[in-house]
């Protein structure tokens, strides 16, 4: 067979990605603090582009306060005067006797300060050159011996017992314990400890709650985290059977034409200025219309959700209803893909609190009634039933499986143990206590 080169004309079709549908897809996606991050930087290179903050204050919701910053409030910065940021490191130093240590101590407790992780433990097996192990192990016990108590472990098990070492109010054999049956312990082998130690299972369950009260991280109070605000882009309200949709737009920077320096270089005859100014207003243009693209899906999404959720404006979160992003891909005309970057980081004011919408869609679970009810329903049913459960005698994953088959849910052991995972709840033998 020979092979000839030749010219072919052939017709295909491809759906060609555009800088503008590209650049519109990218801002979609962001939260409002990424948004504004990435217009931020735009205005650093386009000069066309002039932007004003947003105007931003935070709402209610069950995990955030409210903070006003209307009016300059003189007490406000000098509340702050007061305020402790001391470092670990420094509330260490402080405690030592500086008069009655040499300059090579000093040097040594410094580079063990200077080892300590956030939760105030020390590397395993530390090294210190010129030391002996013995001649470090006899600094880390002086660390050891310093505030807050356990500073200084190199394990979890060293961290308990050094508090416990200080603490007259443990229970009886809570040393020996936490110091020979640490894993069996841990696994709940109770019973084996018991044997061992010819205690009651009563009486290691008050060791387990006297345990819980120690602290596992003792340079966590050391660490200074900045509080994050959550500001909603869609505010929801209700008012009878009418629920109001619409978004907030002070969250987000505020972007304008900036005429006057395209007045000033707009009648320049250099070609590369015309085409730089060329290439800064299509900027402009493609920015302005991908804002225009994300606030309009945004709302149109939100809209969707709540058409969809209506119970639980209306009612409260018990009443959410199965929603998927397929769901609404469909109603709402755009790709899936779309309604997950559309929901992705963003937060919705209700009348209930404030709530990331993703946290809207919910798989659904069959009833015996051959009705649906979403999975977030099933899960707060299991929340409520292990809270109220006797404690002495928890619900297995099976019991609670058949109370919500009597309650109308039909869900298999299986599915509660998921969920009950999903919940971080612990399984039945854990959740047991012995009085």
């Amino acid at each position: 067979m020979k092979l000839q080169a030749g010219l072919w004309q052939q017709q295909t079709l491809k759906l060609n990605m555009t800088q503008e549908l590209s650049q519109a897809i990218t801002l979609l996606q962001y939260t409002s603090l990424e948004l504004n991050a990435f217009l931020d930087s735009k205005a650093l290179e386009n000069p066309l582009i002039d932007i004003d903050p947003p105007q931003t204050s935070v709402m209610d919701s069950p995990h955030y306060r409210r903070k006003t910053t209307t009016n300059y409030d003189h007490q406000d910065w000098i509340e702050q005067i007061s305020v402790n940021h001391e470092t670990l490191t420094d509330y260490l130093y402080a405690q030592l006797d500086l008069k009655s240590l040499s300059s090579e101590e000093m040097k040594v407790l410094s580079t063990l300060f200077e080892e300590l992780d956030e939760n105030g433990y020390l590397p395993k097996d530390i090294k210190i050159k010129g030391l002996q192990d013995w001649e470090i192990e006899g600094f880390i016990h002086t660390l050891q011996g310093l505030e807050p108590a356990g500073v200084g472990a190199r394990t979890l098990q060293e961290c308990l017992l050094l508090q416990i070492d200080r603490e007259e109010a443990a229970p009886p054999c809570t040393k020996e314990v936490i110091l020979h049956h640490f894993i069996e312990f841990g696994e709940r082998r109770w019973k084996e400890i018991g044997k061992n130690l010819n205690i009651e299972l009563s009486e290691i369950q008050a060791i387990a709650d006297y345990v819980r009260g120690l602290n596992p991280r003792p340079g966590s109070e050391f660490i200074v985290d900045q509080p994050s605000y959550i500001t909603p882009e869609v505010l929801v309200s209700v008012e009878g059977d009418s629920i109001f949709v619409k978004l907030f737009d002070g969250t987000v920077t505020k972007v304008k034409y900036n005429e006057e320096y395209r007045k000033l270089f707009q009648n320049k005859d250099d070609p590369a200025v015309k085409q730089f100014l060329k290439e800064k207003e299509q900027d402009f243009e493609w920015i302005i219309n991908s804002l225009r693209h994300r606030k309009e899906t945004i709302l149109k999404v939100s809209q969707a959700i709540v058409e969809h959720q209506q119970p639980f404006f209306l009612k409260g979160p018990q009443y959410l209803q199965p929603l998927t992003l397929k769901d609404l891909s469909n109603e709402v005309g755009v790709h899936e893909s779309t309604v997950s970057r559309a929901v992705k980081g963003k937060y919705m004011q209700t009348p209930f609190g404030t709530f990331e919408l993703k946290f809207f869609f919910s798989s659904a679970v069959k009833t015996s009634l051959s009705d649906l009810t979403s999975s977030t329903g099933v899960k707060n049913e299991i929340v409520q039933m292990v809270k109220d459960e006797d404690k002495k005698r928890p619900l297995s994953d099976q019991k609670i499986a058949d109370i919500l088959k009597e309650k109308g849910i039909v869900v298999s052991r299986r599915t509660v143990a998921k969920y009950r995972d999903q919940l971080d709840i612990p399984s039945s033998s854990i959740r047991k206590r012995y009085e």
